[in-house]
């Protein structure tokens, strides 16, 4: 469901310090021409020696919904290079450390194929399982959600993140079959709705078919499994974004793990 390959970030030619490559901020440029080469830009980025694909401004914003939510679990759908895995965990960690959330932190990441990705993250952290759950699964099978839930502390806080293949198909799956892990005043976070934008994306080639991420959220949204939840567009407060959708539960509360 994601692209595997490359999935510890090589060295640029120019830059052996794994440095993203460096995108001009022109005074005389446009606005549409910077966004598109920072699409571009995000695409070899990394965290940890391993490929982290998120805006900076992005990462930003998780900041503030792991602190606002209290958030004791990540739950990632699409793994990726598990470069996002660990910076959540880090997040996390740092939480803990404030007496924020229990110590019991967790970030499940659920793919199509883990088996390249265990052996990166072992590569940056040999002890990463501790905190880090690798599952194999599709989204679109409701069977893999009952085996996440297996791997949530009863009662912990959740916040969920889709960055799967940005599809109208995965995009409602997720929504449909994880949405329940996320709490009252909680968030659903489904990335990269900038997929819907091809003027904003002409540096990058996403693997296989793209498109109806944005069309997908505000159906679910209609419906009554969506309609407690509330569409906070306004979270992209830093301007240059994936256009993220960050979505808050308003009432209800998440069902229990192996509901």
């Amino acid at each position: 469901m994601t692209d595997q390959e490359s999935l510890v970030l090589p060295p640029h030619v120019e830059d052996p310090e794994l440095l993203p490559p460096q995108v001009e901020a022109a005074a005389e440029g446009t606005l549409l021409t910077y966004w598109q080469d920072r699409v571009g830009q995000h695409v070899h980025d990394s965290y940890s020696g391993v490929r982290l694909m998120k805006f900076p401004e992005d990462l930003r914003m998780f900041e503030h919904l792991l602190w606002l939510s209290r958030a004791q679990v990540v739950v990632e759908l699409g793994t990726h290079s598990g470069g996002s895995a660990l910076w959540f965990r880090d997040r996390l960690r740092t939480m803990a450390a404030y007496g924020l959330i229990p110590q019991d932190i967790r970030v499940v990441s659920v793919d199509l194929d883990q088996k390249s990705t265990h052996d990166v993250l072992a590569s940056a952290d040999s002890a990463y399982a501790e905190h880090i759950t690798l599952l194999e699964g599709d989204i679109l099978d409701p069977r893999t959600s009952a085996r996440v839930a297996e791997r949530i502390p009863q009662g912990a806080r959740c916040l969920v993140v889709e960055d799967t293949r940005h599809a109208y198909e995965t995009t409602h799956a997720a929504l449909s079959h994880y949405s329940r892990f996320v709490p009252e005043d909680g968030f659903f976070v489904v990335e990269d709705g900038l997929i819907d934008s091809p003027e904003l994306c002409v540096h990058i080639k996403p693997p296989g078919e793209t498109g109806g991420v944005v069309s997908a959220v505000r159906d679910w949204l209609s419906s009554d499994q969506g309609q407690v939840f509330q569409d906070r567009s306004d979270l992209n407060r830093y301007g240059i974004s994936c256009r993220n959708m960050w979505l808050r539960r308003t009432t209800g509360t998440a069902s229990a793990p192996g509901s």
